[in-house]
């Protein structure tokens, strides 16, 4: 039964902003605290040298996929303990936790596996011997991490369904900075290690990543209210009492499998470019990464309040919330991407000091500016309508955006028209147009059909 009083509430614009700023603003900390790992091993191995940015770059082109795959898998544990939340059941909320936790962990190793066979794909991807034999190397080391990671961001799921995203956000800044201690002493070789580059970069990654993993898990654990939350209780019911949760799962999981697939296509089709191009196109990326988190984030957010009125059954309270996220983020677009793209030199000189490496970056990150109100409002909806439970509509609009539009224009644009690096980022932007245009109008229907079965 539908909530009367939710659905004959006013909407005030104000009280809900400040609702969703309230928990979108730490959970954004956590994501760009995420991005932000890379991104310090960007910057310091750029400036160390260009070659071991390429290894890096091409090593994450293929942890990268497994990873966002893997962590979309697992966004079930989030609606489902947002919804067991909304609906005043307590210990559906820990269940979902023990459940995700595990299958969280499951899957890490499967990807672990998987990674380990990187520097085979780098070499049927065409990449050169010395750039397959380096990445590899990297990628293998990576993957060790894999695992402590997903568990990491599962755990950081169940914690921001609950509306207590701060302590992820802390645990986050707080692995940034032993990353970027790890990362002064192995990659540049102090304290008496020798320097190792992109290999001490990786190792330095993958140290932090398990450290996280195990201060998130005795936090849960320990929580004051873990025995009304059933945290330590096992749950029942079986493989099939948590079919929602995983169903959620495989719709995010497909949906950023696909893309981020995609775009690691693209730093192959950019490695194809050069050293240079590929560097360049990668500190470019890692800009757009950066600003996508603040759209993330706010998607996350969007699917915890989505979440909690389709818990409490409150058809309007899903229609708001989504409407809500999507206006805010796209303002929040705006602004970074202005500052992206009047700040692009000067951005580009702090990642890098090879003359060329700076002159290529600059105009690539400026054009990263125009990509993200399309990209960044195709993730918040997406997010939206699978915290309503609509697991097909995402998973369309990515396979055909990414896949079948976004793929074969990088290609194009990049190699066949000599566009180079310049004409991968304009492939992502069409791709994004498309794919924010299918779920406005997915979301606009779902919410305008949920208002007339509930009149």
């Amino acid at each position: 039964m539908i909530d009367d009083s939710a659905i004959s509430r006013p909407l005030n614009v104000g009280s809900e902003t400040k609702a969703l700023l309230r928990l979108a603003v730490p959970v954004i900390g956590s994501r760009i605290g995420m991005l932000t790992m890379s991104l310090i091993d960007t910057i310091m191995l750029g400036r160390f040298a260009t070659a071991e940015l390429a290894y890096q770059s091409i090593a994450i082109a293929i942890t990268v996929p497994l990873f966002v795959t893997t962590i979309g898998l697992c966004l079930g544990t989030l609606v489902e303990t947002a919804r067991a939340k909304g609906a005043g059941d307590d210990a559906g909320c820990g269940a979902a936790w023990r459940r995700g936790t595990v299958y969280a962990a499951g899957l890490g190793l499967v990807c672990l596996g998987l990674a380990l066979a990187g520097e085979w794909v780098l070499q049927l991807s065409g990449q050169s011997a010395e750039l397959s034999e380096h990445g590899g190397q990297v990628v293998r080391i990576l993957a060790l991490g894999l695992p402590f990671m997903i568990v990491y961001v599962t755990c950081s799921y169940f914690l921001e369904a609950l509306k207590r995203p701060a302590m992820p956000m802390i645990m986050m800044a707080t692995g940034n900075l032993l990353n970027i201690f790890l990362n002064w002493m192995w990659i540049y070789g102090n304290l008496g290690f020798g320097a190792l580059g992109a290999i001490g970069s990786a190792w330095a990654t993958t140290s932090v990543r398990a450290v996280l993993a195990a201060a998130i898990i005795v936090y849960i654990w320990n929580l004051a209210d873990h025995e009304r939350l059933c945290i330590r209780k096992p749950a029942t019911g079986g493989w099939q009492a948590w079919r929602v949760q995983r169903r959620i799962g495989y719709s995010a999981g497909a949906s950023q499998g696909v893309e981020s697939l995609a775009f690691s296509m693209q730093s192959l089709i950019a490695g194809l470019l050069g050293t240079i191009a590929l560097a360049a196109y990668s500190i470019a990326f890692q800009m757009l990464g950066m600003v996508f988190m603040v759209a993330l984030g706010m998607g996350s957010a969007t699917a915890v309040l989505v979440g909690h009125a389709w818990g409490a059954k409150d058809a309007p309270g899903m229609a708001r919330a989504g409407w809500l996220g999507l206006g805010v983020n796209s303002v929040a677009m705006f602004v970074l991407g202005g500052l992206l793209f009047v700040f692009a030199p000067w951005i580009a000189k702090g990642f890098a000091v090879d003359a060329a490496l700076v002159a290529a970056a600059g105009p690539l990150i400026a054009f990263i500016g125009i990509i993200l109100i399309p990209d960044g409002g195709q993730v918040v909806l997406s997010h939206a309508l699978r915290g309503r439970g609509d697991t097909v509509a995402p998973v369309f609009s990515h396979f055909l955006s990414y896949l079948l539009v976004m793929m074969p224009l990088s290609w194009l644009l990049a190699l066949k028209f000599e566009r180079g690096a310049a004409g991968i980022l304009e492939a992502i932007l069409i791709a994004s147009v498309v794919a924010a245009a299918l779920l406005v109008w997915r979301f606009y229907h779902v919410s305008r059909r949920a208002r007339i079965e509930d009149a």
